[in-house]
């Protein structure tokens, strides 16, 4: 079984989120999955940039879900 990375973008200042993105790459265990959603929420955190992170009071959401494809490991 595979895992793909779902990231959420959200701000604290209206208490809303952007609708889940799937990230394109694929994870072979739940453990990878997760390592690369902390790496990747730090990545993109530092591409926004503390201009808008701080007036937007922005942060990332993630999880990480199972996927298969019509009845084979994807």
């Amino acid at each position: 079984m595979k895992f793909i990375l779902n990231m959420i973008l959200c701000s604290s200042i209206n208490g809303t989120c952007l609708e889940p993105y799937p990230m394109p790459n694929h994870y072979n265990d739940l453990h990878s999955c997760l390592i690369g959603g902390y790496k990747e929420s730090i990545t993109k955190i530092e591409q926004i940039g503390s201009k808008d992170v701080n007036e937007y009071k922005m942060f990332i959401k993630f999880y990480c879900e199972e996927i298969e494809k019509k009845g084979i490991n994807a």
